[in-house]
């Protein structure tokens, strides 16, 4: 069976607002090496479209620095699913899904294949509180940002969830890359 990964970077106060993370080498390739362990990433409409055309255009230019672009290109050879209402198309390997986010997710740990990696905040807070999170990849950031969207707003958990920590790392930059399973 497939394991569902949820990655995300976040602030010390548990904000999700991309703008106010270190983007530097040493982070962008830890999250490469994360996908390259999956072979299918799921987001929510927002998520996509923070990622696409931006990525995707950066693994066609080549414009990046040395992460930038091998990110890019890792990001944009990756098969993507997306759940949305109300995206009208996507680009390249992505498939678009409009209904019944269990049961797609289920189907797709059932299939042969690498790890998934789910990332945005709503999606992923939905598969949590249905349980079928396996994995969390926190990349805790040294910003206090005050304000912002935070994991499970608004999501009821039928129970605690208890997590194990089994691999930390620090970065240069001062953020924490921190790798929990579901006990």
């Amino acid at each position: 069976m497939r394991n569902v990964i949820y990655a995300i970077n976040i602030t010390l106060d548990g904000c999700f607002d991309h703008t106010n993370m270190i983007a530097d080498e040493e982070l962008l390739e830890h999250y490469t090496q994360l996908l390259r362990e999956a072979d299918l990433l799921v987001y929510g409409r927002k998520t996509y479209e923070l990622m696409v055309p931006y990525w995707p255009d950066i693994a066609k230019s080549q414009s990046g620095t040395k992460a930038e672009n091998e990110f890019a290109r890792t990001f944009d050879s990756s098969n993507k699913t997306v759940f949305s209402r109300s995206l009208a198309s996507a680009e390249g390997n992505t498939r678009i899904v409009r209904t019944n986010l269990q049961g797609e997710i289920l189907k797709l740990k059932q299939e042969r294949g690498k790890n998934i990696v789910v990332g945005g905040v709503d999606i992923p807070s939905q598969l949590i509180g249905l349980g079928l999170v396996d994995e969390y990849r926190f990349v805790v950031h040294p910003i206090v940002a005050g304000q912002g969207r935070r994991l499970l707003e608004g999501v009821r958990l039928p129970e605690k969830l208890r997590l194990k920590l089994v691999e930390s790392k620090s970065l240069e930059s001062g953020c924490v890359a921190l790798r929990y399973l579901k006990q």
